[in-house]
């Protein structure tokens, strides 16, 4: 898809009125396969985190953003996490509600993420590590300019087996 068909979206920071949407996604057992979590979070825990969150990514080493579509709905969450701040890199996590995906809105929230680590965060490179039987997840990498550079053997552990992962990267600058 290129980028002038795309929808519009905003990224923007995560606010305690987010606490539903936080809580919805980080105790969703079924991303949990994708992601590094594998515990739920409590409503404490997430509104505390919140609360914490400086928006710093140099102090938090993180930043969280909430993707919306130009009606203010929220669409789910961005992420950078992992931020090396001597290699100028950051891991790239991305979340797309249900009734939103295949939409889109997942290529127009990670060129508008690029273009923030880019010109604001004058980031190098963002990378992610993705399942190797994530097809829908290689392929959004895939059309926003990444380029799977490795596979790691056994990287992911789901409760009762191991995965490889594919590492894929973007250079920004």
């Amino acid at each position: 898809m290129n980028d002038h068909r795309l929808p519009s979206v905003r990224l923007r920071a995560i606010e305690p009125e987010d606490l539903d949407i936080l809580y919805r996604i980080e105790n969703d057992m079924q991303l949990w396969g994708v992601g590094s979590t594998n515990v739920p979070y409590s409503r404490y825990t997430l509104h505390d985190y919140i609360a914490r969150s400086s928006g710093d990514i140099y102090a938090d080493r993180q930043v969280r953003l909430v993707i919306e579509n130009t009606d203010g709905q929220v669409l789910g969450l961005a992420d950078l996490v992992s931020f090396d701040p001597r290699h100028l890199r950051a891991e790239v996590g991305i979340v797309i509600e249900k009734p939103f995906r295949r939409r889109g809105y997942a290529q127009a929230a990670l060129a508008a993420l690029h273009s923030y680590a880019r010109s604001i965060l004058h980031l190098h490179q963002l990378y992610a590590i993705v399942d190797e039987a994530n097809s829908p997840a290689q392929s959004l990498f895939r059309s926003t300019g990444y380029t799977c550079n490795a596979t790691l053997a056994d990287w992911l552990f789901d409760g009762n087996s191991y995965s490889n992962a594919q590492l894929w990267q973007l250079t920004l600058l």
